[in-house]
């Protein structure tokens, strides 16, 4: 069978719900399948997933997105690789069995020892190495929280028989059945262990933390042949050609190819990453340096903020406390008001991510009064989403002095009209929503066809591109200016809420 003829299937392996895709030549979506995993919160701040629940879900769906297109092995051209990322899992070399549940990218188990860390002195050395800030978002404190508090668990990994692995690192394994272990370079970036400039794990870094480095994959480029995928799942080899964590995946899908390119993806969380091409950008507005992208030789790097919940508070809002009977009836509710009526969502249920880095904020609904409505909290937590983005984008326009033409989004909750006309609106830049939502799966699809020469290149991919809508700024500035100075009032009352009393 010709190679055009054939699909490419993209994992998408996220936080709340493991997918598969498959995509045509054109770039197209022939079929997608999509399974949710239970949430595990065995304490306050606490976040888990059950590692072999990650793997069912996302084998069972791989099954049914072929049987819904009724295609066999024999029809799928390669696979690519896209994964929640940070969320760290560590299992037996031998067994594969995971010896602890996986700690997920939003827990919060490890704030106080990353706050000794910098009390310490070391956040600038751990910057200056790896782009990141030092916070329990990244994996390196998570791998010594399981060393440290699972029994029996340090000895074992000190004697080379422990594998530690963000999700990237778990499905190839499982894939080809221990074959391969190895992560990308974009996962490796997100560890808080890789040196950005070596391209290599940091000794320096794995003393620090205390971590055996025999523990570590092996780090690979994100569109090679790296392996061929193992029975059962499918009866013949197919190769595994692209990986990259989730949302250098979907800035890799937006085609943000050029140098000043930017997009945000709205999913659980919201991540702006834009694009600083062949060198490193140091932020001092408490961003993220990271690495966008490997290509044979040639990196990319990013400028990246972090939003812990976006997409999560809506999902709050229906499931914690059953304001909403779905998440699409959050627009519709919005709507139903014609203002906020006062009120502000800072939706840190998990803390807040850039530019505040606030380990202790806690969620906040401030502005109530008996006047309040379901209508006004759900705006309020959809304009929370928006200010959060926005606070990304301001601290990326002082990095680089450079305002970017348009934000290119994507993830599930964009199809939200309101979420989108009020990012315009508050941050008073066009929001391009394109006709493929589906960009992370499709940025881990274009790198895995460029390896088998599936796509020819780059520019073949880019003509794939294709706009659904512009939204454009409607909203007069000195309103704007007004919301987002009442939007930072409330982000101050839920800041370090839940920091330890000092005595």
């Amino acid at each position: 069978m010709q190679l055009k003829n054939k699909y490419v299937l993209a994992i998408d392996q996220g936080t709340t719900s493991s997918r598969a895709i498959l995509f045509n030549p054109q770039g197209s979506i022939i079929t997608v399948a999509q399974k949710a995993f239970q949430q595990y919160f065995p304490n306050p701040g606490w976040v888990e997933h059950d590692p072999n629940e990650i793997w069912y879900t996302q084998s069972s769906v791989i099954k049914e997105a072929m049987a819904k297109a009724d295609v066999s092995d024999a029809h799928i051209a390669c696979i690519g690789i896209a994964n929640q990322r940070e969320t760290t899992i560590v299992w037996d070399r031998e067994t594969g069995f995971p010896v602890y549940n996986a700690i997920v990218w939003q827990d919060r188990r490890t704030s106080d020892y990353c706050e000794d860390l910098k009390e310490k002195g070391y956040a600038a050395r751990i910057q200056q190495k790896t782009g990141l800030v030092t916070d329990a978002y990244f994996s390196a404190t998570k791998i010594r929280w399981i060393l440290d508090n699972v029994k029996g668990i340090r000895e074992r990994a000190e004697r080379g028989e422990l594998c530690f692995g963000t999700v990237d690192t778990w499905l190839i394994w499982k894939l080809t059945k221990g074959e391969r272990f190895i992560t990308d370079i974009t996962n490796a970036s997100r560890t808080m262990l890789f040196n950005i400039h070596t391209q290599e794990w940091d000794r320096e870094l794995l003393n620090l933390f205390s971590i055996p480095s025999s523990m570590l994959p092996e780090v690979v480029s994100c569109s090679e042949v790296y392996a061929e995928s193992k029975a059962p799942l499918f009866n013949s080899g197919i190769p595994i050609s692209g990986m990259a964590g989730d949302q250098q995946a979907a800035l890799f899908g937006q085609l943000c190819v050029e140098e000043g390119m930017i997009k945000t993806t709205y999913g659980t969380g919201c991540f702006m990453i834009l694009n600083t091409g062949n060198k490193p950008v140091l932020s001092h507005n408490h961003l993220l340096t990271t690495i966008g992208w490997k290509i044979k030789d040639k990196i990319t790097y990013a400028l990246e903020g972090s939003v812990f919940v976006g997409g999560a508070a809506i999902q709050w809002l229906r499931d914690g406390i059953g304001l909403l009977p779905d998440a699409s009836a959050s627009e519709q509710m919005a709507k139903a008001v014609s203002d906020n009526g006062n009120v502000y969502f800072v939706p840190a249920l998990t803390g807040l991510g850039a530019p505040y880095w606030d380990q202790y904020a806690r969620g906040t609904i401030i502005g109530i009064t008996r006047g309040t409505t379901a209508s006004h909290i759900t705006r309020a937590a959809l304009e929370g989403i928006s200010y959060q983005v926005d606070d990304v984008l301001m601290a990326m326009e002082n990095d680089l002095n450079y305002r970017p033409k348009e934000i290119r989004v994507d993830g599930g909750a964009i199809a939200n009209n309101f979420l989108m006309q009020f990012q315009a609106d508050i941050s008073r830049c066009p929001v391009v929503r394109p006709k493929v939502l589906e960009t992370t799966a499709l940025g881990a699809a274009y790198l895995a066809g460029l390896a088998i020469g599936y796509w020819k290149d780059i520019n073949e991919l880019k003509e794939q591109w294709s706009l659904d809508k512009v939204f454009h700024p409607e909203m007069k500035e000195e309103q704007a200016s007004r919301l987002l100075k009442e939007w930072h009032k409330a982000v101050n009352s839920a800041r370090r809420w839940a920091q330890p009393n000092e005595n």
